[in-house]
C-alpha cells in the first residue's frame, strides 16, 4: 500500500475537513460476516474473515492509524450510513494503565477522519464511576479540539434492553440492563480494546471489552467509597458468578455484541493481575482486524497465552464466529514471532482452568 495511504503524518498534512459524512444506517449483525441475504448460505463470509493486521512503532496513534488502514476499503463498506460507536476500555476510571489510551482513540478518529467520517460517537459505561470523570481524567476531552464533530456518550443515560445471562451459582437466568446503542445493528461497534490478562478468563482484548463494557449502571454508583447507596452495577450479574458462567455469557452474548472492528492496543499493555492490579509490558504493538475472533487470537499468541486456556475464545471458535484457528489466520504487516512476549498470568489462573471441568 502506498505511503500516502498508511502514514498518518501524511493524512495529518493534507487531509481537508470536508463536512460530516452521512449517518444513521443498519448494523450488520454481531459476529457475522455476511448480509441479511448472504447469511442464507451460511458458507459465504466477506473478504476480510481471518485477516490482520500487526503494526509495530514508537509512535503510538500512528500504528492504530496504520492498522486501519490496512482494512481501509473493507471498514468504509460496512460503515456506510452506519453510526459509528468506539466503545473504550475503560473498567476504572482513575488508572490509566488499565484504560484505553487518549492516544489510541486519537489513531481511530484520525482514521475515521481521513475516510471522510467525523460523524463519531466515543461510548463507554464505565465500571468504577461515573464514565465523563474517567473521560476527563484519561484525557479524551482534549481530543475535542482536533475532532470537534466527535460525540461523547456515557451509556449509562441512555436507553437500554433486558439481556438474560446465567450464573455459576445455579445457572438460572439472569435479567441485566444492557446498552441498546451497542446491541443495535444501526451502530458500527469499534472495539478500542487494552491487551490485558485478567482474574477470570486469562486475557481479556476486543470481545470482553464490548460484552462487559454494554451492562448498565444506576447513576451514583462508584466503587469504595463515595458512591450513591443503592446504586445498582449490572456488570458483576453479566459476569456470571464463577469461571463456568464467565466464559459461557462472553460466548453467548458475542451473537449480539461482538464488534464490527476490533482495535486491540498493546502500546503498553498489562501482565499480572488485571485487569486493574497488573503491571506495564512496553510493548509497542496494534492489532486491527474487522474479524473480531482472528484478532484476540493473535493478541493471545502476541501474550504468550496458551489459547487452549481461554474458555470464551474456544467457544467462539467451535461456533464459527470468525477465525479462531492461527494455521488459517493471514496477518498483515509485522510478523507475530518478532513481537510475542510472555505476559506474566494472574496469580489465581490455575482456578481459572475450572470453566473446562464438568459440573457436580
Amino acid at each position: 500500500m502506498a505511503a500516502m495511504k498508511t502514514s498518518r503524518r501524511n493524512f495529518l498534512k493534507t487531509s481537508i475537513v470536508t463536512g460530516a459524512a452521512a449517518s444513521a444506517a443498519f448494523r450488520y449483525p454481531a459476529a457475522a460476516f455476511a448480509s441479511e441475504s448472504e447469511k442464507k448460505d451460511e458458507s459465504t463470509a466477506c473478504a476480510c474473515k481471518g485477516k490482520v493486521s500487526l503494526t509495530a512503532g514508537e509512535d503510538h496513534p500512528d500504528i492504530i492509524f496504520k492498522g486501519l488502514k490496512n482494512f481501509e476499503s473493507q471498514i468504509e463498506k460496512h460503515s456506510d450510513g452506519r453510526r459509528i460507536v468506539v466503545k473504550p476500555n475503560n473498567v476504572a476510571i482513575d488508572n490509566q494503565l488499565c484504560a484505553t489510551h487518549a492516544d489510541s482513540i486519537e489513531g481511530i478518529l484520525e482514521f475515521f477522519k481521513s475516510i471522510g467520517r467525523t460523524d463519531v460517537i466515543v461510548a463507554e459505561s464505565a465500571a468504577s464511576g461515573p464514565t465523563f470523570e474517567g473521560f476527563d481524567n484519561y484525557g479524551y476531552f482534549k481530543l475535542k479540539a482536533k475532532f470537534p464533530e466527535v460525540k461523547y456518550i456515557d451509556l449509562d443515560k441512555e436507553e437500554y434492553e433486558m439481556v438474560y445471562v446465567v450464573s455459576d451459582e445455579d445457572f438460572h437466568p439472569r435479567a441485566v440492563r444492557m446498552s441498546k446503542m451497542l446491541l443495535d445493528p444501526a451502530s458500527y461497534v469499534v472495539s478500542a480494546a487494552v491487551m490485558k490478562t485478567h482474574d477470570r478468563v486469562v486475557a481479556t482484548l476486543s470481545l470482553k471489552n464490548i460484552v462487559f463494557g454494554a451492562p448498565i449502571k444506576d447513576e451514583g454508583f462508584r466503587w469504595g467509597p463515595g458512591g450513591k447507596a443503592g446504586a445498582k452495577n449490572d456488570k458483576p450479574v453479566a459476569h456470571g458468578g464463577g469461571f463456568r458462567g464467565v466464559n459461557y455469557n462472553l460466548f453467548a452474548n458475542a451473537f449480539r455484541l461482538a464488534p464490527d472492528l476490533a482495535v486491540i492496543d498493546g502500546y503498553r499493555g498489562m501482565e499480572g493481575n488485571g485487569p486493574v492490579g497488573g503491571t506495564p509490558v512496553e510493548h509497542r504493538i496494534a492489532v486491527v482486524s474487522p474479524d473480531w475472533l482472528a484478532a484476540d487470537r493473535v493478541g493471545i499468541e502476541l501474550m504468550g497465552i496458551d489459547f487452549a486456556n481461554v474458555g470464551y475464545l474456544n467457544y467462539a471458535t467451535n461456533a464459527n464466529l470468525g477465525e479462531g484457528h492461527l494455521d488459517k489466520i493471514e496477518v498483515i504487516g509485522e510478523m507475530i514471532a518478532d513481537h510475542a512476549k510472555k505476559y506474566k498470568l494472574h496469580q489465581a489462573v490455575e482456578r481459572q482452568m475450572l470453566w473446562k471441568q464438568p459440573m457436580g
